[in-house]
């Protein structure tokens, strides 16, 4: 049964769609793991999502299904964009878990959050 409930989660999910492309939302960063588009809602002069391809609600649910090794991952793919944004000197990265810490789509992501 979760797995039905996760199945539609997805379908209607904003970050799902943007990271299989049915969205005209510009993908500035891909691998086969993560996309990475930049936030319309900035917060720095650098404001970069990155997304896993993957659905996964939050960060409690990587670890109800055993995938911890994309948390690495994901920092792994954000340093590559820090390096490639001339960011690697001043940026923050930040996880929003659930709405009262300000998550607002339902799907785990990524604030690249750089300066110059």
């Amino acid at each position: 049964m979760a797995k039905q409930i996760n199945m539609a989660k997805q379908i209607d999910c904003l970050f799902c769609k943007i990271a299989n492309k049915k969205t005209d939302t510009e993908i500035i960063y891909e691998d086969e793991d993560f996309s990475a588009f930049y936030d319309i809602k900035p917060k720095a002069p650098i404001h970069i999502l990155i997304v896993p391809k993957k659905h996964f609600e939050s960060i409690i649910e990587i670890e109800e299904n055993g995938d911890i090794e994309i948390l690495g991952k994901i920092l792994a793919f954000a340093a590559k964009l820090a390096k490639k944004f001339n960011i690697e000197n001043g940026y923050r990265l930040q996880f929003n878990q659930g709405k009262k810490a300000g998550q607002e789509i339902d799907h785990l992501h990524l604030h690249l959050l750089g300066f110059k």
